[in-house]
């Protein structure tokens, strides 16, 4: 039997989950789970269903469920199919490291077609593991250039997600909206605190007794997509930056192979800018 991911958001109803629970009976479609959650603020409705059964005439599981639900409604059908995606880095390998050394044991979840760097720092680390590596430099060329080549060397993969593994460049508000709710970015900090550069030495100028690290979905307001996960790591006065940095780069892997799975999964709503993550 094939396996089929049901995403289901719209506006909340009575006998929402016993609408769609008959639809899927009526397809002969057996549910082995499902979760829920309603968005009282909003009165928004979320579900992910896992079902297994024949799935030749997907159109009409859709639209007979679009038809059994309220106005605004969203579906989505995802039979399973490994993700595909691309990674953008700088310098820094932590990230990609744990990206790329999933991906050769194959339990990262989905597949690496690429990693594109704006410097060469990382080809051979990632050549070694069998991935192309594409060196793109930012130096001396408007953003609209660099950001070109990118798209020019991303579209020659058919890729689901960019991750950007601390890839230290600014993307425009064109490029994100190219790949709107696409983009995937680790920040080296728990947002909102210490947006922007050097969150490290921001905090230990801080004092602060936790850091953190956040996956989000990238927007054109920087560091403020929505947030897909996040975890901390306590620090005291015995911590200087270097201390922090290394404590902290822990932590940022942690957090982007968790967000990661959860994407590749399909367990993850965006809903407005927060999101709804179903674990």
């Amino acid at each position: 039997m094939n396996e089929l991911t049901i995403l289901i958001s719209c506006p909340d109803q009575v006998g929402l989950v016993t609408n769609i629970t008959r639809v899927l009976a009526t397809h002969q479609l057996n549910i082995i789970a499902m979760r829920e959650f309603v968005d009282e603020a909003n009165k928004a409705f979320f579900t992910r269903i896992a079902c297994t059964g024949d799935f030749n005439e997907t159109a009409k599981l859709k639209e007979k469920l679009l038809e059994n639900l309220p106005n605004g409604a969203e579906v989505n059908l995802i039979a399973q199919k490994e993700k595909q995606i691309a990674v953008l880095v700088t310098k820094e390998y932590h990230c990609l490291a744990e990206i790329l050394i999933k991906n050769h044991f194959k339990t990262l979840g989905a597949s690496v077609q690429c990693v594109i760097g704006n410097y060469e720092v990382l080809r051979d680390f990632t050549e070694k593991l069998g991935v192309p590596y594409f060196y793109v430099d930012h130096n001396g060329r408007d953003k609209a250039e660099f950001e070109q080549e990118l798209k020019a060397i991303i579209t020659n993969f058919d890729v689901d997600y960019l991750v950007l593994a601390k890839f230290m460049r600014i993307l425009s508000a064109d490029f994100v909206q190219d790949y709107a709710g696409k983009i995937i970015n680790i920040h080296h900090s728990f947002l909102p605190a210490f947006i922007g550069a050097n969150p490290y030495r921001q905090a230990f100028e801080r004092g602060v007794k936790i850091i953190g690290a956040t996956a989000h979905f990238v927007t054109d307001n920087l560091d403020e997509g929505p947030i897909i996960t996040q975890h901390t790591s306590h620090v005291d006065h015995n911590f200087g930056v270097k201390e922090m940095v290394r404590s902290g780069k822990e932590v940022e892997k942690k957090v982007l192979l968790e967000a990661l799975e959860l994407v590749f999964e399909d367990r993850v709503f965006v809903s407005g800018n927060k999101t709804v993550v179903f674990k």
